[in-house]
């Protein structure tokens, strides 16, 4: 059975380095001339060279977004269920090593958590918990679905990567999305930030999505951690993923998120920092490459940022999140993932997007048609 592994080990890191490093003015001005654009105009736009062609990135962005989601924008939010976690992960505040006090939602805890998000006009949820089977395994995990299923038109998961039976049974459950992020492409670095736990089998996470699309999963989520290695190189490796993905699992929907490195409890500082330009030209490059592709951004970005990247490729953003479980209304002062910038309520999130002619939707998009 085909996997993902078989397409990432013919390729070499050091050399991908080297191919996006070497692009040209001529390599960018070719991408941008194309309308459907391969994985060498994906380098291309991902290169150094792309930096000053920026502007006609930007625009052609905005356009080819309009063209596919028109001016809508949809709003989503987490529900963090456990802070457990049995992996030690140098970059997470969940990381078992840290001492912290743990916590577990509880039925009546998730309901009353459910409720508040619900008041805020939310009707599609993403639920996160750290990487625990034993405390938050399947079994929770569905009940947990099911529990949330009479308030939300959609669930989506953000948990530890499963075997493709366990996502059915989560399917089934109700499970329209699941998100897994590989953190980065990079096996060597990659062992050095997961030196412990389940989530260090580099290839077991790397096969998550080939099982996740076989279980029937409407959504898929991909994405890397920007800042543990080279941005512009662990950027052409998730879009290597979605280009095999699309094509192998073509009835599947596809999202990406950007999550920069941000600060914790332990906090260890980004190995590359990517700035805000360089953001925008990683935003572009991939709507350039993928018309259909949904882009998210999260509350780690700031106010400002989210302000203006909203006409320039993304199609989805969070609101008001709580990165700590039962952050809305249950324990208001356990440990967060990471800090969040943007603050703002989901109100005032909806009420500047107004202000910029988009409209909000406050649940993924409509799963009816799809049945």
């Amino acid at each position: 059975m085909s996997q993902f592994k078989e397409i990432f080990d013919q390729y070499s890191w050091d050399e991908v380095y080297a191919s996006i490093y070497a692009k040209k003015a001529l390599d960018v001005e070719r991408a941008l001339s194309k309308e459907n654009l391969d994985l060498e105009d994906f380098k291309a736009l991902v290169s150094p060279a792309a930096a000053a062609y920026l502007p006609a990135m930007a625009e052609r962005s905005h356009q080819r977004t309009l063209q596919r989601f028109g001016k809508t924008m949809q709003m989503y939010v987490p529900l963090y269920l456990s802070n457990e976690c049995q992996n030690i992960c140098t970059y997470c505040g969940f990381s078992m090593d840290n001492k912290l006090l743990r916590k577990t939602l509880k039925d009546e805890e998730i309901i009353r958590e459910a409720k508040a998000i619900k008041e805020m006009g939310f009707d599609h949820v993403l639920l996160v918990t750290g990487e625990a089977n034993q405390m938050v395994g399947v079994p929770y995990l569905k009940h947990a679905i099911e529990l949330l299923r009479p308030y939300f038109a959609q669930i989506s998961i953000e948990v530890q990567p499963l075997d493709e039976d366990e996502y059915k049974t989560l399917i089934d459950a109700g499970a329209y999305a699941v998100l897994v992020y590989q953190e980065t492409y990079h096996q060597e670095e990659y062992k050095t930030h997961h030196p412990k736990g389940k989530k260090s089998n580099f290839y077991y996470r790397l096969d998550t999505p080939d099982r996740a699309a076989r279980a029937g999963v409407d959504k898929l989520g991909l994405g890397v951690l920007i800042g543990l290695e080279d941005w512009r190189v662990d950027s052409f490796f998730t879009a290597l993923h979605l280009n095999y993905l699309e094509k192998q699992y073509w009835q599947t929907k596809y999202s990406l998120s950007f999550p920069r490195l941000r600060p914790y409890v332990g906090n260890t500082e980004p190995k590359v920092i990517m700035n805000d330009r360089e953001l925008v030209q990683l935003i572009c490059a991939y709507r350039l490459f993928d018309q259909e592709l949904e882009l998210s951004i999260s509350t780690r970005e700031t106010e400002a940022f989210r302000n203006h990247i909203i006409k320039l490729g993304i199609t989805s953003i969070s609101a008001g999140s709580k990165t700590n479980p039962g952050g809305y209304v249950v324990e208001k002062e356990s440990l967060e993932q990471f800090e969040i910038s943007d603050d703002r309520t989901p109100q005032q999130i909806a009420t500047m997007l107004k202000g910029a002619g988009y409209e909000p939707v406050w649940k993924d998009w409509a799963q009816a048609y799809d049945v």
